[in-house]
Formats: structure tokens, sequence, C-alpha cells
């Protein structure tokens, strides 16, 4: 149940449907927002700038590519802060029409000669896509149609072909001969070489099967059998006669897909398998090493518990295991709600390999040898490694974002491969986004906190600051002249001894004698945290504290960036421990002496939508209002890959299933509750809604369900959707949480 909502599609819509309207002003001389949507709107204004967009380096790292337009690319060289112009499309059309070129995303060569643009994005899932690709030659500014109606498309190292699968199956596009080449030819209905499905796509965080090893010579792949999967159906009800999409969907014990891992020589189009057996496990991730076409490969047990390591050979399949890790929870390969795909790194030039483990308790790095022999760890600390950005093999350096400062900051250090010589690179404080240059000189730092809009600066290995490349002024002198609520961060202790760290944004016009109500907004899945020292830019927020709410975030239980025990804490009772900690923190607000104890709300969306279903239900009578958008409300309904990971498996399970589901708990129904869903939300299904509300209604409780037909996952589907949706949830708090008339 990964999800990260993102609104920007409907900010852009929202630019053009919000109406001019006369701002009222406080006392103050500052603008209070005069609708709803006015203040969803901001949001955009509020974010403002996330410096340079689209950045890729290139020439090794001694230059970065932006967008400076849409028909505009332009580069900058940190060494002398020189920008040059690389792509003018402005008079460019799509090769053989007089149709303007525009395109959604696009990728340099290694060898910076070749922009391989992605066009006319039609997407799949969250984030795969049907797309037509060109290739651009830098040199000539000719534009010429390589793969379409691909599903991805990637240049191989040496910019002489680009890779792509179509149809479920591979090519190769070779500029030389400017011919393609099939490479795979046996792709059927839930069959597919290098295309994952929902399941491994949503859950395991990758969209392209396939990799270019770093020579060009091979390609290796997933193969992906679905056919054996249970097919999920899903409708919006329009017209009069009903329409199915489909998809193959394993819920919790249903069949899983099945991969294997393919390697293909490009000179002979020789294929070889990797002789790893599945078993009724999963290959969540593989990596070519550097030595010539070796390729590692990752196994998991199905209950994800149990990792394996294996060196292959791609010509021959021949696989050997080299490390094995065995955990009581689960093991992670990745971390989705920091955007991180990878724990494994293998760097080029050395025959050494580094592995982001909790063995200790908190998330580390440790380095190994080809042979899996353990040659040191990195680092160590009662604190968490974030993401590893670059390992420098010349340098033996190694740069990396971690929790030391404080789990809700993000700062980047160096440390040298055998762990001595740690050192922080930034020094703000915040939340940092890092991006490095592949060479190791440069890195682009982004950041914000409670006070500062988002900055960018473009610094030296060294952390000296070389170019200031955004300060957000813009954002500065709007909220000079519009009211705004600030984030605080604080902290309480729970009844059972834990500390949990909490957001408050206070009510404009905040009075202190005044007893105000309470919304908590809140996520809480595992790995997920909600509470950063970051700016608060949600203009929902802002609209709850111009109408006279305290708004909480929550690093509950289950949160990343605390540690092993802080985290996993939630093993096999989903549900438990989270809603203890948004009880005990709806108890601990209610104790001082500006919060209405008796109008406390909490909202969640997917696991937070099952966390406000789930704590209304479990802590009857602490909240006065739920508000639950796309909830799980039993995970005996969700995905098998997600679920298994944090639930284990049925039938041994059984209880714990019942004990973590809402429905189990609909009797103790003492407040109001809103739901909303969405009919064709492929993620949580429609059907644990519904199962909800007839566990309510068997139980004599009534509840209030809003039904979204062909919306997804965020349930609404276009701006309009969107404030409407918003304004059903601050409705119902004005009516049943401040217990008076919408405005």
């Amino acid at each position: 149940m990964n999800y990260r909502i993102s609104v920007g599609w409907l900010l852009s819509a929202l630019a053009l449907t919000v109406q001019v309207v006369t701002a009222q002003t406080t006392t103050s001389g500052k603008q209070r927002y005069t609708s709803l949507q006015q203040a969803l709107f901001a949001s955009g204004q509020l974010s403002g700038s996330s410096g340079p967009r689209n950045v890729n380096w290139i020439d090794g790292g001694n230059r970065f590519s932006y967008i400076a337009d849409q028909n505009t690319i332009k580069s900058l060289s940190p060494k002398d802060q020189k920008e040059s112009l690389i792509f003018d499309g402005s008079q460019l059309r799509f090769p053989g029409t007089s149709k303007p070129f525009t395109y959604d995303e696009f990728q340099w060569s290694k060898d910076s000669k070749n922009i391989l643009f992605q066009a006319n994005f039609r997407p799949v899932y969250r984030r795969s896509g049907i797309s037509d690709y060109y290739v651009y030659s830098v040199a000539d500014k000719s534009l010429k149609l390589v793969a379409k109606d691909a599903q991805t498309a990637e240049l191989a190292p040496d910019g002489r072909k680009v890779g792509y699968e179509r149809g479920g199956d591979l090519f190769v596009f070779d500029f030389a001969t400017q011919q393609e080449t099939r490479l795979t030819n046996d792709a059927k209905p839930a069959f597919y070489n290098g295309r994952f499905g929902w399941a491994y796509e949503e859950e395991f965080g990758l969209a392209q099967a396939w990799y270019w090893s770093p020579d060009s010579k091979f390609i290796a792949f997933w193969q992906s059998d679905e056919r054996q999967v249970p097919i999920y159906r899903l409708t919006d009800y329009a017209g009069f006669d009903e329409t199915y999409d489909s998809l193959p969907y394993p819920r919790v014990g249903d069949k899983n897909p099945t991969v294997r891992i393919g390697v293909i020589e490009l000179a002979n189009q020789h294929k070889e398998w990797m002789n790893v057996n599945l078993g009724d496990g999963y290959i969540p991730r593989i990596y070519w090493t550097s030595q010539e076409g070796q390729l590692a490969l990752v196994h998991l047990n199905r209950k994800q518990n149990h990792m394996r390591l294996f060196m292959t050979n791609g010509r021959t399949g021949a696989a050997k295991q080299i490390m094995e890790e065995t955990a009581t929870k689960w093991i992670d390969v990745f971390d989705f709600f920091a955007n991180i795909n990878h724990l494994l790194y293998f760097p080029a030039g050395v025959q050494e390999y580094y592995w982001v483990s909790d063995r200790d308790g908190f998330a580390h790095l440790y380095r190994y040898d080809y042979s899996g022999k353990l040659l040191n760890p990195v680092t160590s600390g009662k604190w968490e490694v974030t993401y590893v950005h670059h390992i420098d093999p010349k340098t033996r350096k190694v740069y990396f974002t971690s929790t030391e400062a404080a789990p809700t900051e993000r700062q980047l250090f160096s440390i040298d491969t055998d762990g001595k010589n740690k050192r922080r690179l930034t020094t703000v404080p915040g939340k940092h986004t890092v991006d490095f240059s592949p060479n190791g000189q440069y890195f682009i730092d982004q950041y914000s906190n409670v006070q500062t809009p988002t900055q960018v600066e473009l610094r030296d290995v060294s952390g000296k600051l070389i170019k200031t490349l955004e300060t957000n002024e813009s954002v500065k002198q709007y909220i000079a002249g519009h009211t705004y609520a600030p984030k605080e961060l604080t902290s309480f202790t729970t009844s059972d001894g834990q500390k949990i760290d909490i957001s408050i944004i206070r009510p404009i016009d905040f009075d202190p004698t005044k007893k105000y109500p309470v919304m908590l907004d809140i996520y809480g899945g595992p790995g997920a945290q909600s509470v950063y020292n970051e700016f608060n830019t949600q203009g929902w927020h802002q609209w709850l504290a111009q109408q006279g709410y305290v708004i909480v975030g929550v690093n509950n239980r289950g949160s990343g960036g605390y540690g092993r025990d802080f985290e996993k804490i939630v093993y096999e009772q989903l549900g438990k421990y989270e809603s203890l900690d948004f009880s005990e923190t709806a108890v601990y607000l209610a104790k001082q002496p500006w919060v209405d104890g008796k109008r406390i709300a909490i909202r969640g969306h997917s696991y937070g939508g099952y966390m406000s279903s789930y704590t209304m239900l479990t802590h009857p009578g602490v909240f006065r209002v739920s508000l639950v958008g796309a909830p799980v409300t039993d995970w005996r309904l969700y995905d098998s890959i997600y679920t298994e990971r944090y639930m284990g498996l049925l039938p041994e399970n059984e209880e714990k299933y019942k004990a973590s589901a809402v429905t189990t708990y609909a009797k103790n129904l003492a407040g109001k509750l809103f739901v909303a869903h969405s009919t064709m939300d492929e993620n949580v299904h429609v059907r644990n809604t519904f199962q909800l509300m007839k566990a309510l209604e068997d139980a004599g409780k009534d509840a209030d369900l809003r039904i979204y037909p062909p919306g997804t996952h965020r349930v609404s589907y276009s701006a309009t959707s969107y404030v409407l949706l918003h304004q059903q949830y601050t409705d119902y708090l004005a009516e049943h949480l401040k217990g008076e008339p919408a405005n």
C-alpha cells in the first residue's frame, strides 16, 4: 500500500479554474483566503520552485542539463558556472509531420551525444505507461523515431543502440545499421519479457524490468508470468452497458507471479536463464557487477524475511550464493517513501559491494568483497543511513544522507569506505535532498525547514557553495502578504514510555486562552514518515488553520527513521501500535489548555484511511470525527507482496489478520465516520469500503459514504472533483467537529 499523493496535475488544472476574488485582509494587513479552492491552489505558491527542472548530470558529471522551458534544454558547468544551450525545440517537428515536437521526459546517452525523448505518454500503472521514443543527435540536431508504443526504452551506455520493451518483448535499434532487432518473441497475455505486472511494479518499486550491462554487451531482464494470478475486474459504471478493466492481482495467499532472469548477449543474441530456483519467493532486484557478464541477483522468500544474494554468469547461467541474511521480521530491498530504489550498491572499478541493513538495530552500510566476505561496517550508531548517493572507488569515499542530526532531518555526510573520517557536509537544519554528480565532484542540495521555503544550492564535494540556484523569494513575499500558519515540531512520551515526534499547525490569530478543535492528518504505514523539519506547503492545512483548527502530524511507531525496533514493532499486528500512538497523541493534546479535548478528529488516505478508521473503532470515544479515504479494511483483501511482508502468511496467521481488520470492530463506532472511495481504485479495491459499510450496517451503526466512480486510488479524478472532495471533508468537520454550519 505504498501511496504518495501527488496533486501537481490538479494544481495545474486549478490554476485555470480559480476565480479572481477580492481577498479579505486581517488587521495586520495580510490577506486571507476567501475560498477553499483558492487555498488549495495556494499549495503551488507555497511550494514555489524546486530549482532547475529535470536535472541530468552529463559529461561524466562535469556539467548538468536542465529544462529551461518546454522547448529548451540548457547546461551548466559547476567549474566555471558557464551556461550553454543544448537543445532548442522551438522549430522542431515530429518526423514526417508539421506537428510541433513535444515530449514528456528525456534521458541522455552516457557519452552525452544523444538525447532519448519520451513522447505521447499513456499511463498504465503508477510508474509505467506506453510511449513513443525519439533520438535527438546533439551534433546534427536530427530527430528520429526509434520505438513506437514501447513501455520502456533506454540508450545503451556506449550510445550505439537503444533498447526497448514493446508488447511484452525486447528489441534493440542499432544506430549504425538503422535496423531493429527482436531479442525475444514469446510474449502472450499476462506473460512478458522485460515488463512487470501490477504487483511487482507496485510493491517492489520498479517500472523497467530489464538493464543494459555497463559495457553494452548484454541485456538482463525479468520474464514475468501472471497467467495463474487471479483477475480483478473494475468498472466506473458509465453508460448503459458495463465495461470492465481487468488486471492480474494476487491477494494474500493467492498464486503469485512467477519470474525468472534471462541474459541476452547482443553479439550473438544468445539467451541464457540464470540458475536460481524461485520457489514461492521473489526476485526483486538484479545488478550488473564490475566483472564482464556477471550479474548479481537478489532472492527473497515469500515472507520476505530471508534474503539470498547470488553471483551469476550471464553466458552460462551458473549461480553461486555469496550472502544470506535472515530476520525475525521483514527485510527491505528498497525504500518507497524516501524514493530510494536500491539498498545494494555495486560500484564500478572495484570488486566490492555495499549493503544497507538494520541487523544491528539501525540501518547502516556494510562493505563486502565479491566472495560475500564482510570487509567492514562503514557506518554505525543509533541513527539510520537513509540514502547512499555516491561511492567513489578512487578516493575510497562514500557520500550518504542520514538521520544522525535528528530523525526529522536528513543531512549529508561523507565517510571513508573503511568507516573512518566521517564528516558532515550540509549544516543548515532541515530535510536535505541531494543529487550527486557521477564523478563525485559536485552535488545539488535541495532543502527546507519549518521556517524556510525550498532552497537549492550547487556545492562541491567539500561542501563549499558554488552557486545558489533557487531562494524562492516569491514564496517569502507571498507569505509576507498572506496569512500563513507555520509548522512547529515537538514531542511527547506515551503512557508506555515511547517518545513520539509530532508537528503542530496552530490557527491563524492563535489565542492561547481559547480552546480549538484538532485534526490529526496521518498516514502511519510501515517505513513512512509524516513529520519532518520541512516547510509546510499544504493549502488545505492553511485553510483549516484559517477556519480555527489545529492540524497535527505524527511519527507513530512503524515510521521509518527511528531504528528497527521502532519501525518493526508493527510486524504481524498492523494497526495496534499505530492506533495507540494516534490515540495517545489525542490524549496528550487534550491536556493542552488551548485544545478542546472533546473535539478531535483524525483523517487519512490509503494506509492513512486504514488507520483513521481502525483508530476510530479500536479507541472509541477518543475521536469525535474520522475522515477516511480509500481504506484497506481487511488485509486479506490486499495484495500479497505488500501485506505478507508485514502480516505473514495464511492460514497460520488467520487470527492476526482478523485482529488487524477494521471490520472486526465495527460495533465500536462511537462518533461520525466519513468514507470516500472510487470504484476504479486498482490499488485498494472498493470491496474494502463496501465490506466495512456492511459490517457497520450489521452492527446498526451509521456512517457517511461518498463514491467517486471514475477516480483511481486518489479518489478524485479531476480538478473539480479534487476541490469537491476537500469541500466535503471540510464541511463534515465544520458540521460534526466544530458543530457549526460550513462557511
